[in-house]
C-alpha cells in the first residue's frame, strides 16, 4: 500500500476516534459493514473513492483535509 494511502486511512481513523463514533455507527451511516470499515482503518483494504467520500461526509471531514 502506498504511503499516501496509509496517511489518508489514518486520518479517517483518527477523526472517527476524535468524534467518539463507534465503528458500527459510522459503518451504518456510510452503508458498509463494520468489518469492512475495520479493514479500511487497519489498512488491510483500500476503499473506493465513493466509500471515502461517504465516510468523510459522515465525519464532517472536508475531503481536501485528507490531502494536506
Amino acid at each position: 500500500m502506498e504511503r499516501e494511502t496509509e496517511k489518508i486511512l489514518e486520518k479517517i481513523r483518527k477523526k472517527r476516534q476524535e468524534k467518539k463514533i463507534s465503528l458500527l455507527n459510522l459503518a451504518n451511516e456510510v452503508g458498509i459493514s463494520h468489518s469492512h470499515l475495520y479493514y479500511i482503518e487497519s489498512k488491510r483494504i483500500v476503499p473506493s473513492v465513493d466509500v471515502i467520500v461517504k465516510i468523510t461526509k459522515a465525519l464532517d471531514l472536508p475531503l481536501k483535509n485528507l490531502f494536506d
